[in-house]
């Protein structure tokens, strides 16, 4: 019986002697795992392009070029936009009585801090702002055009 204890414990006693000990972590495993960045999605586009002030210009440019070439004609919708390609067919709305109207751009313009479209003659009356002269505007693309 003696000798089963002491082979008992001397076993025990190489067992506990085997047992791995705690070893320092070498550096490469103190390094944090890198962070995955995943791209976020960019936020759904808006519907418009810009918001702002229209004007229009009228009569007296008559028959004078635009920038893209052609005679203005203040009967036709068309319209000035600072960076927008020529032939580019915008929607106007006019966001303070919900009218709209389809322009096609032919000239650049305007020049005038905070406005962002000027439009013909035509294109001012569907928009019904004759009397004031400028409207708070959005600007669309239109549909199934191009530009």
């Amino acid at each position: 019986m003696r000798r089963l204890l002491v082979g008992l414990t001397v076993g025990l006693g190489v067992l506990a002697g085997c047992a791995p000990r705690a070893t320092r972590p070498t550096p490469e495993a103190e390094k944090p795992e890198p962070e995955v960045v995943r791209p976020q999605k960019p936020p759904p586009a808006r519907a418009w392009l810009e918001e702002g002030l229209a004007s229009y210009y009228g009569p007296g440019l008559a028959g004078r070029p635009t920038a893209s070439g052609e005679k203005f004609n203040p009967q036709k919708l068309t319209a000035a936009h600072k960076k927008l390609p020529f032939g580019s067919c915008l929607r106007v709305v006019n966001m303070e009585n919900g009218r709209s109207v389809e322009v096609r751009v032919n000239d650049r313009g305007p020049f005038v801090k905070g406005r962002v479209v000027d439009v013909s003659l035509a294109a001012a009356k569907q928009l019904d702002m004759l009397d004031k002269g400028l409207a708070r505007v959005r600007l669309y693309r239109c549909a199934d055009k191009t530009g």
